[in-house]
């Protein structure tokens, strides 16, 4: 099976997570405003490194933030918690299991996105067609779009009251970042939770009849999540459940630009 192309369209994405990109060296001179630190001393002789280069490192620890905050992944991953949450099976899934589910689901969701700023932003800058300036704000433009498109008018006048910004914003472009991420990762918890709420309603059906039952048939010594948890793995394995969660999770996601 050929890879290249998935790898192709994989590594826009990636490479945009990353916040080391902003210090990315461009085709041609090379930038020289930045001084060197030293940061060790061995045999009498002082080690040092770009300070663009130490800003990159120091960057990627912010990949997982940005991860969480400005992605599909917030979504995705409460989702998939309230969901085992529901079906009363403990620890099963893993945690592992259910990261490594929303990562692959969040990069599906975030592909065009990414590609759209690839396109646009990054791969122009690498190439030294754009400056920084511009190549940041072509780069940043498609997810700041999409966050956008997620976001509660209600969730952005708090944030953007408790900014400061009490007249409102003219234009998308001058919300800043902190107010646009802060109202996103806000609306993304209250649509996880109405999913999970949706997701919940059967489960509750099954846990409350079966305690009916157990309780007219005087058993009142018998837990009802131990003898319902077979009855909502079986009716979630009936429906698919794995299947319309993960489909509904991909379509809940408003397109960019409605």
């Amino acid at each position: 099976m050929n890879l290249l192309p998935f790898a192709r369209r994989l590594l826009p994405l990636l490479l945009l997570l990353l916040p080391a990109l902003a210090w990315a060296t461009p085709a041609g001179p090379q930038p020289t405003g930045l001084p060197e630190v030293s940061i060790a001393n061995v045999g009498g002789e002082d080690i040092s490194v770009s300070l663009s280069v130490l800003l990159g490192m120091t960057a990627l620890t912010l990949l997982p933030s940005l991860l969480l905050a400005c992605t599909a992944f917030t979504r995705i991953i409460v989702v998939m918690a309230l969901l085992r949450m529901a079906l009363g099976t403990g620890q099963t899934p893993s945690n592992q299991i259910l990261v490594g589910l929303a990562l692959f689901i969040t990069m599906m969701v975030m592909m065009p996105v990414g590609e759209v700023a690839w396109t646009n932003g990054l791969s122009p800058y690498l190439n030294g067609q754009l400056s920084f300036e511009a190549g940041w704000a072509a780069t940043s433009e498609p997810f700041r779009a999409f966050m956008l498109a997620q976001i509660r008018d209600t969730d952005l006048l708090t944030f953007a009251n408790l900014s400061g910004h009490t007249q409102g914003f003219a234009q998308p472009s001058d919300i800043p970042f902190s107010v646009l991420v802060a109202s996103f990762i806000t609306s993304e918890l209250k649509t996880a939770f109405e999913i999970g709420f949706l997701i919940f309603i059967p489960f509750v059906i099954i846990d409350l009849v079966v305690a009916s039952v157990l309780m007219s048939m005087g058993m009142m010594m018998m837990s009802p999540m131990l003898v319902s948890a077979p009855f909502k793995i079986l009716l979630f394995v009936l429906v698919d459940g794995w299947v319309l969660v993960v489909g509904t999770l991909a379509g809940s996601f408003n397109a960019v630009g409605a």
